[in-house]
C-alpha cells in the first residue's frame, strides 16, 4: 500500500529549534538510503498521526520532498514516554524493483481444538520477518490455529509454503503453542492414621514424651 505525505526539507538544528518545530504542529525527521543524502526533513503531526493510523507503519510512503517524490518505508519512531505523542520519525528510501526485509505482525484465525479441550493459547513471538516486494507488503500474516492441540505448537515451519514471499526465521521459530490446564491443587491433611497430629507453640509433638 502506497500514499503520499507532504514533507519539507529542514535546517538541521538545536533541541530548541526541534521543540519550537514541534509547538508549531510539526514532527522532526529524517529521510536516508536509496540513491540520496540523508536529509532533514519536517511533517504535519496531524496528517502523519492520521496516515499512521490509517495505513500502519508498515505500508510505503510517498515522501514529497520540496516536490520531489520519494518511496520510503518508517524505520523508527519515536515517541514521548509521558504523553504518547510522536517526537520524531526516520524513513528509509527504497528501490520499488527491490525486494526489502520487514517485520509484520503474526494474526491468529481460528479456533483451536486445544483451547476448546481446556488449553491455553500462548504467542511467544507475534512477529516475522520476510523478504517481500515493497508493493506486496501485506498488513498482517494470518495462521490457522484450528488444528492445534494442547502440547503441541505451530512453527514457521508449518506455515512457511502458504505464502509467496520469503520468511526469514528458522522452520523451528514458534509462533504459537497450547499449553494444559493447570493442576489443581489437592491439599493434605497432616495425618497419622487418620489422626491430625498437634504441634504445640514450643515445636514439640505433644504425642511424644517429652525429654
Amino acid at each position: 500500500m502506497s500514499t503520499v505525505l507532504t514533507a519539507n526539507k529542514r535546517e538541521k538544528g538545536r533541541q530548541s529549534s526541534l521543540t519550537q518545530l514541534r509547538q508549531k504542529g510539526a514532527i522532526p525527521g529524517v529521510v536516508y538510503g536509496y540513491q540520496m543524502e540523508p536529509t532533514a526533513i519536517s511533517l504535519d503531526a496531524r496528517v502523519f498521526a492520521k496516515m499512521l493510523a490509517a495505513f500502519g507503519n508498515k505500508s510505503v510512503f510517498q515522501l514529497d520532498v520540496d516536490g520531489n517524490r520519494i518511496n520510503a518505508v518508517l524505520t523508527e519512531v519515536q515517541r514521548c514516554a509521558l504523553k504518547g505523542n510522536v517526537k520524531h520519525v526516520d524513513f528509509k528510501s527504497i528501490n520499488m524493483a527491490e525486494e526489502l526485509e520487514v517485520d509484520i505482525p503474526v494474526t491468529v484465525t481460528g479456533n483451536a481444538i486445544g483451547v476448546a479441550d481446556g488449553g491455553f493459547l500462548l504467542q511467544p513471538n507475534r512477529e516475522v520477518r520476510i523478504k517481500v516486494n515493497p508493493a506486496k507488503i501485506p498488513e498482517t500474516i494470518e495462521v490457522d490455529v484450528t488444528d492445534v492441540a494442547i502440547g503441541t505448537s505451530l512453527y514457521v515451519g508449518d506455515i512457511r509454503q502458504k505464502f509467496s514471499f520469503e520468511i526469514l526465521q528458522e522452520d523451528d521459530y514458534t509462533l504459537v503453542t497450547i499449553t494444559p490446564p493447570a493442576a489443581e491443587n489437592v491439599q493434605e491433611d497432616d495425618t497419622v492414621d487418620g489422626t491430625p497430629e498437634v504441634i504445640e507453640a514450643t515445636g514439640h509433638n505433644t504425642a511424644e514424651p517429652r525429654v
